[in-house]
């Protein structure tokens, strides 16, 4: 688990307005209940399909249906791959144990491979990242016809120039092609999931440190799809540094939405002194949208009560002056009546003290 999570998080971020192909491939040597070779693609942040050498089979993955065969990679182009792969996982296992004198009784190494197609169809690079043991061995970089190859596993010049053209040939005639074609047949059956849009729902509440006052601030963001969001704190208007901040983890939610929530914290006087705001921008809204703070329980609240109960006051006010007027316009001598005004009912029945409507005239 620790070498997935390395490698997970090691995974280049993918520009909004593109789409990538993610290959999470592990290769095990050693008496283990896992098979000696699998890999898993994912389609964005949607997993598609796995393959392992015990079955030999490319399977679809879809949460809405039952494990079936996938029918979008030609069966030809897996095994070729696959084959291709396994070898050269081999051939690193070797120099591994005998060059580098590894003795370890389970050797694990994985590789992430990730190729990325912008939304106008201009192919993006390919980068590979192999990690041994947790760690990154090397990474290739391939993008345009032109490789590059970080060495990582201290290979000696002679050898290095032999696997330099080995890669480069690979890449440019076999995974970069192959990787391009998945990508694009992908993106085609799945695109009604990947390209779907979904505005997050943002919050900013306060954070309450004791019954004595309050910490910080939160701006939490849920429920968007797809993942890429920009969320920031605003004070005064300005940007809040992020090294200020904590949190910031992209979070998936059981719905297949994510969730991101980040942290201020500061002082309850910093609270009462400055205007907070969070700022989000998304591709499921239209513009950015700006949140401001929300007041939470405790003694926030008086802050709203007083106003209220001075607002219910008034129009008590109000509403007795407009009783006395017409109870003195009834008694200047304007004709009696035997029915009463709506607005005269109102005030009998509500018996204000000071608008009791009297039906004797006062001389």
């Amino acid at each position: 688990m620790a070498f997935l999570t390395f490698l997970l998080w090691a995974a280049p971020t993918v520009l909004a307005d593109s789409h990538s192909l993610v290959m999470l491939t592990t290769y095990i040597k050693g008496d283990t209940s896992f098979p000696k070779f699998s890999f898993t693609l994912l389609l964005d942040d949607l997993t598609v399909a796995y393959f392992d050498s015990e079955k030999k089979i490319l399977f679809s993955r879809d949460h809405h249906k039952e494990e079936e065969v996938d029918t979008v990679v030609d069966p030809d182009i897996v095994k070729t791959i696959t084959s291709y792969m396994q070898a050269d996982f081999k051939d690193r296992w070797d120099y591994v144990t005998r060059d580098l004198n590894n003795t370890e009784r389970i050797y694990v190494d994985q590789r992430l491979v990730v190729c990325e197609l912008k939304d106008n169809d201009q192919l993006g690079p390919m980068i590979t990242k192999n990690a041994i043991r947790g760690s990154t061995a090397d990474e290739l970089y391939f993008h345009e016809g032109k490789l590059t190859y970080e060495n990582g596993l201290n290979i000696p010049d002679g050898r290095l120039n032999a696997l330099f053209l080995s890669l480069q040939f690979n890449q440019e005639n076999l995974y970069y092609p192959a990787c391009i074609s998945t990508l694009k047949a992908y993106l085609k059956k799945r695109s009604h999931q990947v390209k779907r849009k979904v505005k997050p729902r943002v919050r900013l509440i306060q954070k309450k440190r004791s019954v004595s006052g309050w910490d910080g601030v939160s701006c939490l963001a849920t429920g968007f799809y797809p993942r890429h969001i920009n969320l920031t704190i605003l004070r005064d208007g300005e940007p809040v540094p992020e090294l200020l901040t904590t949190g910031g983890e992209l979070l998936p939610n059981g719905d297949g939405t994510y969730q991101m929530k980040i942290n201020l914290e500061l002082s309850g006087e910093d609270l009462k002194q400055s205007v907070f705001t969070c700022s989000v921008t998304h591709l499921g809204l239209d513009n950015k949208l700006d949140v401001h703070l929300e007041l939470g329980p405790g003694d926030p609240l008086k802050l709203i009560v007083i106003p209220v109960l001075a607002a219910v006051g008034l129009v008590c006010v109000v509403a007795a002056g407009i009783c006395v007027m017409i109870k003195c316009r009834r008694d200047g001598g304007s004709p009696r009546s035997s029915n009463l005004t709506e607005l005269e009912m109102f005030c009998k029945e509500e018996r204000l003290p000071s608008t009791r409507i009297s039906k004797r005239r006062i001389y």
